[in-house]
């Protein structure tokens, strides 16, 4: 996985979560919270997926092969993917379920400092995992805002740990807002209800996460600055006359097939159209190092059929 792929942030959420899930799970042993088992298992699939992250940054560096000669980069999308369904299943709806249960048959928060001492250490944990994703993409966002940064993104490993530290920071605050309304009350429901919410947030970030990792497996083009730098490249004004029509695709984060129809001079020979596509494809090279694989079809220019 390159750089871009987010390793350190990925790492950092991994440690932290481990870390957390192991406290929670005590926690709530000792104080028999629903939040905090809720949070237990957030935490754990939250593990999980940043190992998925890692295991599909791996598999996608496996060389092209005869069966899959485009190469494996899109694995990072498929895991990425998977991410979306465990934060979904496991994460989302073992908290629903577990606030619903609670709700209907609330118990009283024992050992109250458990839940809460572990919870501010979680806050703590995932703010430091949350501060090393923002770092890593403030390096690679330019002008975007974190909005479009997560819509636009090529690389998946990035907005999967940033809306998942995200979520589980907001998820720590409602935990904590449920056990500390549960202790004041002295009614277990609301621990049940704080529960119930972390549910439908993990149920909420799994479904964006979903759909934009759904519109990276079906293939999406290159970004529109990319898509001018390549077709200003393409034209040398001499042999290359004008760009009739191009397609572009990312086979991975960091791998972009350029598929163009170009336009020569009827008089052209052979030998000048060659020599005009490999420097054309050259400067594509270094406009977009991304630009791993490159169809160029010279044709001559009909107004009527380039429409």
């Amino acid at each position: 996985m390159s750089a871009s792929g987010g390793t350190k942030a990925i790492v950092a959420a991994l440690a932290a979560n481990l870390a957390i899930a192991v406290a929670k799970f005590v926690a709530f042993l000792f104080s028999g919270s629903s939040s905090m088992l809720a949070e237990s298992v957030h935490s754990l699939a939250d593990s999980g997926n940043q190992g998925l992250l890692l295991l599909g940054g791996k598999k996608a560096q496996r060389e092209a092969t005869p069966q899959h000669p485009f190469g494996y980069g899109r694995e990072r999308y498929i895991y990425a993917f998977l991410v979306s369904i465990v934060l979904f299943t496991v994460g989302g709806m073992f908290a629903i379920y577990e606030g619903y249960e609670k709700i209907h048959d609330p118990h009283e928060i024992t050992h109250w400092y458990w839940p809460v001492g572990v919870l501010v250490f979680a806050i703590i944990a995932e703010s430091f995992s949350f501060r090393t994703a923002i770092k890593e993409s403030n390096e690679i966002r330019g002008q975007q805002t974190w909005t479009q940064f997560i819509r636009r993104a090529k690389a998946p490993e990035l907005p999967v740990v940033l809306l998942e530290d995200f979520g589980a920071l907001v998820g720590l605050v409602l935990a904590l807002g449920g056990v500390g309304l549960a202790l004041l009350t002295g009614n277990g429901v609301w621990d049940g209800i704080g529960t119930l919410c972390i549910g439908i947030l993990l149920i909420v970030i799994a479904i964006v996460l979903a759909a934009e990792t759904k519109s990276l497996l079906l293939g999406e083009a290159a970004g529109v600055e990319e898509v001018e730098k390549i077709k200003a490249a393409v034209v040398d004004g001499d042999v290359v006359t004008r760009v009739i029509h191009m397609r572009t695709l990312h086979l991975g984060p960091e791998e972009l097939l350029v598929a163009a129809k170009i336009a020569v001079e009827g008089n052209d020979t052979a030998t000048e159209v060659a020599d005009a596509i490999n420097a054309a494809e050259a400067r594509i090279r270094e406009a977009v190092p991304i630009a791993r694989v490159i169809y160029l079809e010279p044709d001559i220019y009909r107004p009527e059929a380039a429409k």
